[in-house]
């Protein structure tokens, strides 16, 4: 008889017992992305049947205007005979295929264009490559593997789903959130070495006892290879994911399973796991890259500047049938008491561009 693997939850136990705590970085990357094991590895997320929605499940209108964006991008840098269009973690393919039904209509965008995918999960990828093949897509573990022209990166819910690392205010300075055992059952506890308030983000001097700063460095060194690269390149990246606009104190660490929040340390592997994205830190990062970045958007503003009201008003004009449901759609996407102030539009840009949609 074949001997079964350890499962995620005995591997991350059987670390704890031999290493010590680890941390909430260690322990997040682990749950999403493990090689064999990992959430992103084998779950199908999306959807009604899976643990979340995100914004292109909703409604075609998200892509389509993130795809008139781009294309007003391309235009801009003097429409160039060829540019790398990659997305971070590309879901099913949706969201590309409502960008590009749009953006190929613009005369020698498709001929110009390589689009690249970055996903890991290869059940999604199949569902990708079902939607995108027509248009050759590439799919890349790497942010280096990107052709030499432009780069237009487009990332939906991408930062979010990146390991961060917990730190707490103590008497004696700031303490590391780890993850350990406790009569064999995992709970958090904290590093006993303080960190000194000098080592700490000036903005959190003043904090309270007990306060959280959640940093995000893996989130950083994604935008700082790819601004690098468009430094040299030219190109802009567009994020849209739920955070907020100033370094802040504060817990955002959470877990999603079958639409209900869950325990983020239960059932490793098999719970979505994300964080509030600190969209100042990321900026700072662009701009030491040489990038310009532009002023946060919420998602509503991004997508009504864009012309989201229009796009609605012209979908129900075709599909009388479905004004309701647009209407919804619509609704859901912009309504501050929605998506429309939670999520956020971030873009930083190549000195020069004007991405439209913002201010």
């Amino acid at each position: 008889m074949t001997e079964q693997s350890p499962s995620l939850p005995e591997l991350i136990d059987m670390q704890i017992r031999t290493t010590g705590p680890m941390s909430v970085a260690t322990y997040m990357g682990l749950c999403l992305t493990h090689p064999t094991k990992g959430y992103y590895r084998n779950a199908d997320p999306l959807g009604t049947a899976g643990d979340f929605v995100t914004a292109p499940e909703i409604s075609q209108m998200f892509g389509e205007l993130i795809g008139f964006f781009f294309v007003n991008l391309w235009q801009q840098m003097g429409s160039p005979k060829e540019f790398t269009l990659l997305e971070l973690g590309p879901g099913r393919g949706t969201l590309m295929a409502d960008i590009l039904r749009v953006a190929c209509r613009a005369e020698g965008f498709r001929d110009a264009l390589d689009l690249r995918l970055f996903e890991t999960n290869l059940a999604l990828i199949a569902e990708q490559n079902a939607r995108l093949e027509a248009y050759g897509a590439k799919w890349i573990d790497g942010f280096d593997k990107v052709g030499p022209g432009p780069l237009l990166v487009v990332a939906n819910e991408f930062f979010d789903a990146l390991p961060i690392r917990q730190f707490v205010r103590g008497e004696q300075g700031w303490h590391e959130r780890m993850v350990g055992l406790v009569d064999g059952q995992r709970r958090f506890g904290l590093n006993p070495t303080p960190i000194p308030a000098s080592a700490m983000p000036e903005v959190v001097a003043d904090a309270e006892p007990n306060a959280v700063l959640e940093v995000g460095l893996a989130s950083g060194e994604v935008m700082n290879r790819l601004a690098t690269t468009i430094s040299t390149q030219g190109g802009a990246i567009l994020a849209i994911d739920y955070g907020y606009a100033r370094t802040q104190t504060g817990e955002t660490l959470q877990g999603v399973r079958r639409h209900q929040y869950a325990d983020v340390l239960d059932a490793p592997g098999e719970v979505d796991i994300s964080a509030h994205v600190d969209f100042e830190a990321l900026g700072t990062v662009a701009k030491g890259a040489g990038l310009t970045v532009q002023p946060l958007a919420t998602q509503g503003q991004f997508l009504t500047r864009m012309g989201i009201n229009q796009r609605a008003s012209a979908l129900i004009a075709a599909n009388p049938g479905m004004a309701d449901e647009l209407a919804a759609a619509k609704a859901r996407l912009v309504a501050p008491e929605q998506m429309g102030n939670l999520f956020k539009a971030f873009c930083a840009a190549s000195p020069g561009l004007q991405p439209p949609g913002f201010e």
